[in-house]
């Protein structure tokens, strides 16, 4: 049956029990009052008759409206007989009155005509009080059926209104149930319906949605076991160490290097939070560090490896969801870089000590002591000397290049006036400032406190900038020294005016090997970057200023003394 038609039903059983009950109350109402009207009309009109006739017969001797009065009532009563006996003693009654009209002066008719009207009276009254007991019982019969069908409709009502709720309310309750069920990915929920109504069809459909579900979510799971057992074993024959991580930082997996390098096993923190594991953990302690170096040195498998550390997030419509840490193992490389490094430093060293030696003969050989040397034999000697020194420079830079990379930088730190550090720095260049005209130019606060560092480096690194500054500045030039106290800080500022270097390459120029495009060819690219290592090492900071056709501005910060 149909769920409408069941609706349908159910309100058509309703309004029956409603007709039903209104038809009866209607049935009884109607026969009540035909009994009343009964009483009325046929019994209480004689009475009323019977007492007109009673009031004229006293004065019909007198009266002709009295004989009238009494012929007229007489006349409906005679159209009103509806009792057994009344038939008899009205004719009764018109017989004496005839008699009594035909003899007017005999009385004898008078006491036989009130006779009769008596006779009228108690058989209405009888009457009367006969229908009235046959209304009262009347009364009485509908309020018990009246009472008795209530019952009847009120408990089959209070049934329907139980039960039929439920019929529509359960099949609700028991989809809404398996709704659930999916919604929580339970695909082996099943609803039975024996109804053949909407609500089995929808039990049917729905049964049919959670098979296919079933189906695809099997097909699926064993897809997913394929490719996350495929995952695995990629992740595991990488030679990478990769750790996973949810939003909430817990362990979702370890490869095998991961599990080498951390010294745990996979199954012994999988899903457990990574800052438990750090307490006892000092490299997952150091990898969780958001600020930690990129490039870690780990202890594993007896022997020191080189790792960099990346960090990937795995997004969901812009949401981090979890993290990826790979430790891209570098240590091939860094033995590479190790044993150029040792070997630039080698060589460096060993060409260090000729090219000194051609050096110091080629100014012997320009002393007129030795020997007097023609014109070409002075350009010969001047270029051997300009090689010799850009030579010794560039060794120079090797090899404190070589200490950079090696970590092996030697300070001597120690409190030092900022003026000896300038007035080293000039000798050194005051040949080269001649040369091209330049002017020196030096702006110092005589009462600068002395500075914590290593002399002969940060005079290094001063005579770098200068060396730069000259080499840019236009002939005739001018190149600026400030040295200024900044609270507990003490800034070297060479400034100078030549054409200044682009801000595209600001951010690489204290790079390794980096030059400005256009600049001279002649130098390595090693210069500043060195400077900066000095620098950062002695705890300062090392920057630069610059504006196209306007000059640069480079600088560096030492800490006070004390």
């Amino acid at each position: 049956m149909k769920l409408k038609t069941k609706l349908s039903l159910g309100l058509s059983f309703l309004f029956t029990v409603i007709l039903v009950f209104g038809v009866l109350g209607i049935f009884y109402i109607n026969r009540l009052t035909n009994d009343a009207a009964k009483v009325l009309k046929n019994n209480h009109e004689s009475l009323v008759f019977c007492n007109n006739m009673l009031k004229a017969l006293e004065n019909i001797p007198h009266s002709e409206k009295a004989k009238n009065d009494f012929n007229e009532n007489l006349k409906k009563q005679e159209a009103n007989i509806t009792e057994p006996g009344e038939l008899e003693a009205t004719k009764e009654v018109r017989t004496n009155f005839a008699e009594l009209l035909a003899a007017p002066n005999d009385s004898s008719n008078y006491p036989q005509i009130r006779m009769g009207l008596q006779i009228i009276n108690d058989l209405n009254q009888d009457a009367i009080l006969k229908k009235n007991n046959l209304v009262q019982k009347t009364a009485e019969d509908a309020k018990l059926w009246l009472a008795i069908i209530f019952t009847i409709l009120l408990l089959i009502t209070l049934t329907f209104i139980i039960n039929f709720p439920a019929i529509l309310s359960n099949p609700i309750t028991k989809l809404t149930e398996g709704i659930v069920e999916i919604a929580g990915k339970n695909y082996n929920k099943r609803i039975y319906l024996k109804q053949k109504d909407e609500f089995g069809e929808l039990a049917n459909a729905f049964n049919s949605m959670a098979e296919k579900l079933d189906e695809y979510e099997s097909s699926n799971l064993a897809q997913l076991r394929f490719e996350k057992s495929r995952i695995e074993t990629i992740i595991n024959q990488m030679k990478d160490g990769i750790i996973g991580f949810d939003g909430k930082r817990k362990i979702l997996f370890l490869n095998a290097v991961a599990e080498k390098l951390l010294g745990v096993k996979e199954a012994e923190v999988m899903g457990k939070y990574s800052a438990d594991i750090a307490v006892h953990n000092d490299l997952m302690r150091t990898l969780l560090q958001d600020e930690a170096k990129k490039e870690l040195k780990i202890y594993a498998d007896s022997k020191e490896s080189y790792f960099n550390k990346d960090v990937l997030n795995v997004m969901n419509n812009s949401e981090v969801v979890g993290q990826v840490i790979v430790l891209k193992n570098i240590t091939p490389f860094h033995e590479l870089n190790e044993a150029k490094t040792n070997f630039i430093a080698t060589v460096s060293h060993e060409l260090k000590t000729p090219i000194s030696s051609i050096k110091m003969s080629a100014q012997l050989l320009n002393d007129n002591r030795v020997g007097n040397l023609n014109e070409d034999q002075h350009e010969l000697i001047k270029s051997i000397s300009d090689d010799s020194e850009r030579l010794l420079k560039i060794t120079s830079e090797l090899l404190n290049m070589s200490q950079v990379e090696t970590g092996n930088i030697q300070l001597k730190l120690q409190p030092v006036q900022p003026s000896a550090i300038i007035q080293q720095a000039i000798e050194a260049v005051q040949f080269k400032a001649q040369q091209k005209q330049v002017i020196l130019k030096v702006n110092a606060d005589s009462n600068l406190p002395t500075v914590n560092a290593d002399q002969e480096k940060t005079a290094w690194v001063l005579i770098n900038f200068l060396t730069n500054a000259i080499k840019y500045s236009p002939e005739s030039g001018t190149v600026e020294i400030n040295a200024l106290r900044k609270n507990n800080l003490v800034e070297f500022t060479v400034k100078d005016f030549g054409k200044g270097i682009e801000d595209k390459y600001l951010p690489k120029i204290f790079d390794r090997y980096f030059k400005v495009p256009g600049s001279s060819k002649t130098g390595t690219g090693l210069g500043l970057a060195i400077s900066k290592e000095f620098i950062e090492a002695q705890g300062g900071s090392i920057g630069v200023q610059s504006e196209i056709g306007t000059g640069s501005s480079f600088s560096f910060l030492l800490n006070v003394a004390g």
